[in-house]
């Protein structure tokens, strides 16, 4: 059929489209362009190993930078010193690498130590091998799982590889690669084994910002093993815990997790560097008052609209996937190493739209979230642009459509 409208009109349209559909983003071009961010990934970690002097690298900073944090925990453990101390641990830090831009405080509840205190049985180095070794291969589990369920055909390689915030938190020697794949693979499970899930979903918990709406899902799905299941995880660690480390170390706990909020509060994370509400807003100059309102908000809408989802459909795997693209944005405390949880609504969604076909802007939803990782950071450190909550929120809106227009037993 003949096209009478005008040029501009025409145009205007296929501007729209360019976006609205993105149908120019094919399989083909998408693997090609794949291709190309997993190779600036690997040569990015390769230059930085290789240009590195005696595990510092051209920056000046310590090879797997934050890591520091949790292997002085471990060793700190075996001396029976406490690990909250930051006096104690600044110290204990220094020994071994004094930074020139402060220290990698540590605020993880006593639920974490058991996985730090292997950790002080070895040197650091190796230590930070082994670290990435284990938590990635469990990532790469959780993405493996999630891939498959989407019938997305990419090679895992290329898929770890390609996705920035897997470099970053490389980079960082972080814990984010455990807590991914405990919800991950928590979320995925809770059809067939919901018990297991629970107990993952517990173990997750030595990063509980994290894993703020979890327990709202299982219980407005009514998925009552699972929750169960978390709740007796969650206190078997506080037992193990307890047990090796002495009960003071709850005390201990306490008293720095209130450090922990004035440190943010204050921006001695910089704002630049985390991915949620609250820093967008503190970032953009907005008093303390507001942008507590603000994350609340942006907390209140998440778990709102997964409770309803929840308690009108029940549990499926797209909940999951809607669960942990809401994650990032109902906690005030993230940063943008915490992006790797999003590889699993974005492969799900990638599934879903590859088996029924993109709805508008989904397309675009899920390039710009794979992406943001890569420009987060610089963009907000240097213009004081916050772009990651509000392309999270659009990963999210298109996520959570999809959860609500599918059919009640659609999984």
């Amino acid at each position: 059929m003949m096209d009478n409208r005008g040029p501009a009109l025409q145009n205007r349209d296929m501007g729209a489209d360019f976006l609205r559909k993105m149908a120019w983003l094919g399989s083909e071009r998408t693997l090609g362009y794949l291709r190309i961010v997993a190779l600036l990934n690997v040569a990015m970690l390769a230059v930085l190993a290789v240009t590195s002097r005696g595990g510092v690298d051209i920056n000046g900073f310590l090879l797997g930078s934050d890591f520091i944090s949790f292997w002085t925990a471990g060793h700190m453990l075996h001396a029976h010193a406490d690990v909250y101390d930051s006096a104690a641990h600044i110290a204990a830090q220094r020994e071994f690498f004094a930074s020139s831009d402060g220290y990698t405080a540590f605020f993880y509840p006593p639920s974490f130590l058991p996985f730090c205190w292997p950790l002080g049985l070895l040197g650091y180095f190796p230590a930070l091998i082994l670290w990435l070794a284990t938590t990635g291969a469990l990532y790469a589990a959780a993405v493996r799982a999630w891939g498959r369920r989407a019938g997305i055909a990419l090679p895992l390689w290329l898929l770890i590889a390609a996705f920035p915030p897997v470099a970053i938190v490389i980079t960082h020697g972080q814990t984010s690669f455990l807590a991914a794949a405990f919800l991950g693979l928590g979320a995925l499970m809770i059809a067939e084994r919901p018990v297991m899930a629970g107990v993952l979903f517990g173990l997750a918990t030595i990063k509980p910002q994290l894993g703020i709406v979890v327990p709202l899902v299982l219980l407005s799905s009514r998925q009552w093993k699972a929750f169960a299941a978390a709740a007796l995880t969650v206190l078997l660690l506080a037992v193990v815990s307890t047990q090796a480390f002495g009960v003071e170390i709850w005390t201990n706990w306490l008293a720095a997790s209130g450090q922990a909020r004035g440190a943010m509060e204050a921006g001695a994370v910089p704002f630049g560097k985390m991915i949620t509400t609250f820093a967008a807003a503190r970032l953009l100059g907005l008093p303390m008052e507001a942008a507590y309102v603000l994350q609340w908000g942006s907390g209140l809408a998440v778990a709102g609209l997964l409770v309803h989802a929840a308690w009108n459909r029940g549990y499926s795997p797209r909940l999951g996937a809607a669960m942990l693209a809401g994650a990032p944005l109902a906690t005030p405390f993230a940063l943008d190493y915490d992006m790797v949880l999003l590889a699993v609504p974005l492969l799900w969604l990638a599934g879903e739209g590859l088996r029924s076909g993109f709805a508008p802007y989904e397309k675009l939803a899920i390039a710009i979230a794979f992406i943001v990782p890569v420009f987060a950071r610089p963009v907000a450190l240097s213009a004081g642009v916050p772009i990651a909550p509000p392309i999270m929120a659009l990963l999210f809106a298109v996520v959570i459509r999809r959860v609500c227009t599918a059919p009640v037993h659609a999984a």
